[in-house]
Order: structure tokens, then C-alpha cells, then sequence
């Protein structure tokens, strides 16, 4: 697909500064299921991968617009089970036309294994979840060259055509062109992200805390006759208030999708949204940790993106009633004034912001009452457009 050259607009940038406190919780495990850190300043703290959050954004995102994208080895299964139970086709020959697609195009295919019982693309697919519909038309209509052939086997060519199949992996829906693509096996598949996500770390030090917990045997319990409980295990759990930060690049997503300023808008208010309020689910039934940000201040800039991590390299300390919300959303306040005064206000747009804080925070721009009034504000001047549009 040809790349549209950017639409010029007020703003390129919107960067998304968030202010959230997470109660005990563990959003992001490492591969031994601690509790993620990073060293920042003198202190550990408690951090929440990019990778992590990004899910959670994506999901909500997703919902949001109501599009799908299937992220997958497993396409050609896919295609299989679909012909199967919608299409009713016998399984032996369903079987065959999730090998073929799976062989079909310029993607390593690998045989089944012990870990996957069918044939895999050696690269994971990102595709829109329609595309599945559209692999099985394919298939159907060369379902009489399915018939002849056998099944797949290393190093045999695929009866089904490349070019059709290549055509369908490079295909793209409002979730593809914001979080990009990469799929350099296919020509011309790869898609530029438009959105930049920080990993989210405490504003202040943070100790990791071992939850020892134990499973009740209920027929123990209820007979008496013994001691002892069905399980024993320890989790790490942390807690702490989180900066978190990202940024989408106008520019990037108008050269992914064309000269649409109202797709531009709605896809852009949908992911600043999700950004805004999502929060990864892991260890969820455990702890609950379903809180908001505190804060959320937005910008619009021109020039490049900003980012205000910085603003707890020096870790914030507790205030006089012991909570680290209050002086982190101040310690943001007086960063984005210094900032501001340094780049002389270069390359900004705009500016505000919405949260709990009850006094004003002069370095933050315009106040809005809501989320949804300041993310309809700095798309709106990012785009060039109205408010109310």
C-alpha cells in the first residue's frame, strides 16, 4: 500500500501526561512473577512495561472503535475452523486449506510440533479479524485445486496463490494504522505505528512486599480429622503512584490513512481515551486495582514530543498526611513550568488538563471538568477544528 504524504495541521504531536495511584497490586510480572522495578534517581521503583499497558490501551481501543485486529501464528487454524463450522466443509479438507494458507505466502511455514499441533507461520501475523473471512474466500474459491492436492509437507509449494493471500496480510483497519506493523516477511506489509508508549513508573521509591497465602481444603475443613490446606504459594505485590506518558504522531497517522481529518479525529480521541482510563488486568480478581488517574494533562505541540519523566528523577516524598498524589501532581506543575520557561514556549499548541486537584496548577494550562472535555479540546487544536466538532 502506497504511503499518502501528511496533511498539514496545527498540532503533529499530543502528548498524554497521566498522574495515577495503583493501590497493592502486581499489573506486570517479570518471568519469574515479581513485581517489575526500574532504578530512577537513587530509588527503586515500581514499573509497568509499555509492552503491558499498550495491550490494555489496545483493547479498550479496540472496543472503543468497534474494530478487531488478530494478532497470530495460528492464521491458518483459523481459516481451518472457520471453513469448518461455518462454511460446513468436511474437516480433512478444512484441515488441508488452513496448511496451504499457512504455506501460502512468503512466510516461513513450520510443521506441527510438540508445542503446536498444526502448521505455523514462523512470523506472527497482524491482521484485521476479517481477514480470516477473507483467506477462507480464498480458499473457497479454489476449492477444487484443494481437493486434488495433499496435505502439506516441508518444502511443497502451496496450491493457493500468494498474491491474494499476500494481499490479505496487508490489510488494514483503524488499529493497524495507530499501532503499526511489523512484518517484514511481506513485502510491503510493514505499517509505521503513530503512537509512542512509555513505560509507567512510581514517582517515588517503592518496596516489593511477598504475599504468603493459603487455599482452604474444605473437606479438611469440615471433617476435622487432619491438618494442612490444599495449597500454599507467596506472590509480590507493590503499590505506589505511577507516571505514565505517550504521544501520537498526527503526521504518521494521516500518512497511514490519507487526507481524513474526521477518521484522524475519531481514532485519535478513541486511543487518548483508552490511554486515559485502561488499565492492565493481571492479577485483577487478587486486588481489584480499578482505580483513575488523579490527573491527566495533555498537550499539543508542533515540534516534537515532550515527555516530563523527568519531574521525578528526584523521587517526590510524602506529604504531611503521608500520600505521594498530591506532591507528584505539584512536582508536575512546577516541571512543565520549568520546561515551558526553557523552551520558551516553543512549538506548543495548547495545553490543559482535568483531575482531582482542587487548586490551580498554573503550569498545566487550561483546566477542563472532565476527561472527555479536555480530550475533545486538544483534538480539536491539534486538528485545526472546532471543539464541538
Amino acid at each position: 500500500m502506497t504511503a499518502h504524504l501528511p496533511v498539514p495541521t496545527p498540532g503533529r504531536f499530543i502528548c498524554a501526561h497521566i498522574v495515577q495511584s495503583i493501590p497493592y497490586a502486581n499489573l506486570n510480572r517479570d518471568d519469574t512473577n515479581s513485581v517489575k522495578t526500574v532504578q530512577y534517581g537513587d530509588r527503586e521503583r515500581t514499573r509497568v512495561s509499555s509492552q503491558c499497558w499498550k495491550r490494555a490501551v489496545r483493547n479498550y481501543f479496540q472496543r472503543a472503535i468497534g474494530e478487531q485486529a488478530l494478532r497470530t501464528r495460528r492464521i491458518g487454524e483459523a481459516v481451518e475452523k472457520h471453513l469448518r463450522e461455518e462454511r460446513q466443509w468436511p474437516a480433512d479438507l478444512a484441515r488441508r486449506a488452513g496448511q496451504h494458507i499457512t504455506a501460502g505466502s512468503s512466510i516461513t511455514a513450520d510443521p506441527p510440533s510438540d508445542d503446536a499441533p498444526a502448521w505455523t507461520t514462523n512470523a506472527a501475523v497482524y491482521v484485521p479479524t476479517t481477514a480470516v473471512t477473507e483467506l477462507a474466500d480464498i480458499a473457497e474459491a479454489h476449492r477444487v485445486q484443494l481437493e486434488a492436492a495433499k496435505d502439506m509437507k516441508k518444502g511443497v509449494k502451496s496450491v493457493l496463490p500468494a498474491a491474494g493471500i499476500e494481499g490479505v496480510l496487508r490489510s488494514r483497519n483503524g488499529v493497524i494504522n495507530l499501532f503499526g506493523r511489523m512484518l517484514a516477511e511481506v513485502d510491503k506489509a510493514g505499517v509505521d505505528g503513530a503512537v509512542q508508549v512509555a513505560h509507567a513508573l512510581t514517582t517515588h521509591g517503592t518496596d516489593v512486599e511477598l504475599d504468603y497465602f493459603a487455599a482452604v481444603d474444605d473437606i479438611t475443613d469440615a471433617w476435622k480429622d487432619t491438618t494442612g490446606s490444599a495449597h500454599m504459594g507467596s506472590s509480590e505485590f507493590s503499590a505506589g503512584v505511577f507516571y505514565r506518558y505517550a504521544t501520537i504522531d498526527l503526521a504518521d497517522l494521516l500518512r497511514n490513512i490519507g487526507p481524513d481529518l474526521t477518521t484522524a479525529r475519531q481514532l485519535t480521541t478513541a486511543f487518548l481515551e483508552a490511554f486515559v482510563l485502561s488499565l492492565p488486568e493481571a492479577k485483577k480478581t487478587a486486588t481489584a486495582p480499578h482505580t483513575i488517574p488523579d490527573l491527566v494533562h495533555l498537550t499539543v505541540r508542533q515540534d516534537r514530543p515532550v515527555s516530563y519523566a523527568a519531574a521525578f528523577e528526584q523521587p517526590v516524598t510524602a506529604d504531611r498526611t503521608g500520600g505521594f498524589s498530591a506532591p507528584s501532581r505539584a512536582a508536575l506543575d512546577h516541571y512543565a513550568q520549568a520546561a515551558g520557561r526553557l523552551l520558551g514556549g516553543r512549538g506548543l499548541v495548547t495545553a490543559g488538563w482535568a483531575g482531582l486537584e482542587t487548586t490551580d496548577l498554573a503550569g498545566l494550562g487550561r483546566r477542563s471538568d472532565s476527561f472527555d472535555e479536555l480530550i475533545t479540546a486538544s483534538v480539536a487544536a491539534a486538528l485545526g477544528e472546532e471543539a464541538a466538532a
